[in-house]
């Protein structure tokens, strides 16, 4: 039997969506809680969201959620997921990162992006044709930052006189860092310039992954033009996922928050995941290859298909946290995940397992014999002593 060599991280990018009936407090214990369930289960990482709008995603500070997450974890990585750095000053953003990299004795990441609501960027006065210029401006900066080097820079919208971070990065040489990638190649391009993390997000679909393959290639070039590795396992693909025992039991599941979570994104996210026009969402989605809404072996032809459409592999893959199950079903699923779909991408990490299980049943038949003859030796030895 040959033992596949792949070992694929598992995670979630959690940004969350919470229905607008929610209560929020409650929502957001849940989201907690939900943290601590996958912590158990051996999930890798999870990426905690900013955003100020809409209504459906309400964490607005990602640093708070994630210190406060990593006082009731033990091993799952958090990441910022992600950071709008346009909203934000780049010294005081970085000077934040490093005391959450020394909080969490270097759990945490920093997952940047320009930011995905145009909502949040109105509201403070800043035009959406400004929001990647501006990342990229101050990714650069952080970039200096989170590695202890002095910067002094002025744009139009900072202005940086000899900054430097008081903290060194507990995590040697600095924290982990992403950028998010979805439609533009803006952010393939600002992630291999500086040879950190790409979170590939923006569906699944067949027309999504070769545009993600696309961006990867991207990456690859600007990290060879930079002196920088282009490794594959710094490269992280968000889907949809949701099973359960039988596929009609998670087609039953999703009836709970699907239409819903539909209805947010044709009416306030920037990139609606239903066209119009489309009367059953779910058959849309699973048809696709946007999500899998099925049992756990539905779920590993889904991972496997994203690593045949990645085009040479990839690091991880983040399950997108939407709500369209309750919670009870929702554990189900990443437990479902974990148990039976987690090991089969993992090194196939029963293979041992099974060569030790066929090793043992193939001599069966000759090891019973012996053990019974080993019994009956023990047995006539005994009755010849007490004859």
């Amino acid at each position: 039997m040959a033992m596949d060599d792949r070992y694929l991280r598992t995670g979630i990018f959690l940004a969350p969506f919470h229905a607008l009936g929610e209560n929020p407090t409650l929502a957001m214990e849940r989201d907690m809680d939900l943290l601590v369930h996958l912590d158990r289960l051996n999930y890798h990482e999870a990426w905690v969201g900013e955003h100020h709008s809409g209504g459906f995603e309400i964490i607005s500070c990602p640093e708070m959620f994630i210190a406060a997450a990593a006082e009731r974890t033990r091993h799952i990585r958090l990441g910022t997921g992600v950071v709008s750095l346009p909203y934000h000053n780049p010294f005081t953003l970085a000077s934040r990162m490093q005391q959450l990299d020394h909080m969490t004795r270097g759990r945490a990441m920093f997952g940047v992006g320009p930011g995905a609501l145009v909502h949040d960027a109105a509201k403070i006065g800043i035009d959406a044709a400004a929001q990647r210029p501006r990342m990229n401006e101050a990714l650069d900066v952080i970039m200096e930052l989170m590695q202890g080097r002095s910067v002094t820079k002025k744009t139009d919208w900072f202005e940086l006189n000899a900054a430097q971070v008081q903290l060194p990065s507990y995590t040697q040489p600095m924290m982990e860092m992403a950028v998010a990638c979805a439609r533009s190649p803006v952010g393939a391009v600002a992630s291999g310039r500086h040879g950190i993390g790409m979170l590939s997000i923006g569906g699944t679909s067949d027309d999504a992954l070769k545009a993600h393959a696309n961006n990867w290639n991207i990456y690859t070039q600007n990290a060879e033009q930079n002196g920088k590795v282009a490794d594959r396992k710094k490269w992280r693909i968000v889907t949809f996922a949701h099973v359960a025992d039988t596929r009609e039991q998670a087609r039953k599941d999703v009836e709970f928050g699907l239409q819903k979570y539909c209805q947010y994104f044709t009416d306030v996210a920037t990139f609606p995941i239903i066209p119009p026009g489309i009367t059953d969402p779910l058959e849309y989605l699973t048809t696709e290859g946007i999500a899998c809404i099925g049992t756990p072996d539905d779920c590993i032809r889904h991972f496997e298909r994203l690593w045949k459409g990645s085009d040479g592999g990839f690091g991880a893959v983040l399950l997108l946290a939407h709500n369209w199950a309750d919670w009870g079903a929702t554990q189900r699923s990443y437990e479902l995940m974990a148990r039976f779909v987690h090991p089969h991408f993992q090194r196939n990490s029963n293979a041992l397992r099974q060569l030790s299980y066929d090793i043992a049943t193939s001599h069966s038949d000759g090891y019973k014999a012996q053990s019974a003859a080993a019994v009956m030796g023990e047995i006539e030895k005994h009755k010849a002593k007490t004859a």
